[in-house]
């Protein structure tokens, strides 16, 4: 596990966490001149690859910049890459290469557009070096442009086993996605729980089905690093949406803590 400590504005945040045996190892609130790119020493730009999600990430600076202390993730037409062919350009950056954990809790505060063809997600993934055979993949929030809001936890029983006999995996939640709300998940080496606003709104455990572990139910063991990103939906894909509509989610800060030792 490697640890990135937080900035001094977050103190008081830190008095509240002891009261439930969790420290602050990593934080960001976001807090940087308007126009600036986030912080490189705890975030770089996620790289483009054939993922739905991941097919037009640009690091064109119009995709993710600072304003009024969040974050800002778009999703925009191409009129500025020349000799880009996507059509879109979205923005999503991650902690790949400067802070991962195993087990713990993050928060993050974010509103986004209400609209078809939004895709924007705060998520983790795991670390490929550590057991790369299996996917791991936490979603702590995604939106799919409409006032519902999804909660996961994918792991290789489901997406490469296409098992579906396990535990429910897959939660949702009717709320206006437009207003900003704290979304967060909690880690632990035997359930993975979900919470908006303090409110429980889905649970997921390790089974105790040696077959079922076996085809990777509970990949949830290894370290996983964070992804913000802004991306585009099937919406878009099957036509019902316009081209040129532009997508935004704004990021006011996200904290990860971990139990004292």
């Amino acid at each position: 596990m490697m640890s990135l400590l937080l900035t001094s504005d977050v103190s008081d945040v830190c008095a509240q966490s002891s009261n439930d045996g969790y420290e602050l190892v990593f934080s960001d609130e976001f807090n940087l001149p308007n126009g600036s790119q986030p912080d490189t020493v705890k975030w770089q730009r996620h790289q483009r690859n054939n993922s739905t999600w991941a097919r037009w990430i640009s690091s064109n600076r119009r995709t993710v910049f600072i304003k009024n202390g969040c974050l800002v993730c778009r999703a925009i037409p191409n009129k500025y890459e020349h000799n880009d062919t996507a059509r879109f350009l979205t923005g999503a950056i991650s902690t790949l290469k400067t802070f991962n954990f195993t087990y713990g809790k993050v928060e993050v505060r974010m509103k986004t557009n209400l609209r078809k063809g939004n895709f924007p997600a705060a998520w983790l993934q795991g670390m490929q070096k550590k057991r790369p055979d299996l996917y791991k993949e936490i979603d702590i929030v995604e939106s799919f442009g409409g006032p519902r809001t999804f909660h996961s936890a994918f792991a290789h029983l489901t997406v490469k086993k296409h098992r579906t006999d396990g535990p429910k995996y897959i939660f949702k939640e009717e709320i206006d996605v437009s207003k900003w709300h704290v979304y967060s998940v909690v880690w632990t080496e035997t359930d993975i729980r979900w919470f908006i606003d303090g409110k429980q709104v889905g649970v997921y455990a390790k089974s105790s089905d040696e077959r079922m572990l076996a085809d990777g139910q509970w990949p949830y063991d290894y370290p996983m690093y964070v992804i913000l990103n802004q991306s585009i939906n099937d919406d878009i894909w099957k036509g019902k949406q316009k081209w040129n509509n532009s997508f935004e989610t704004r990021f006011d800060w996200i904290r990860v803590y971990q139990k004292k030792r």
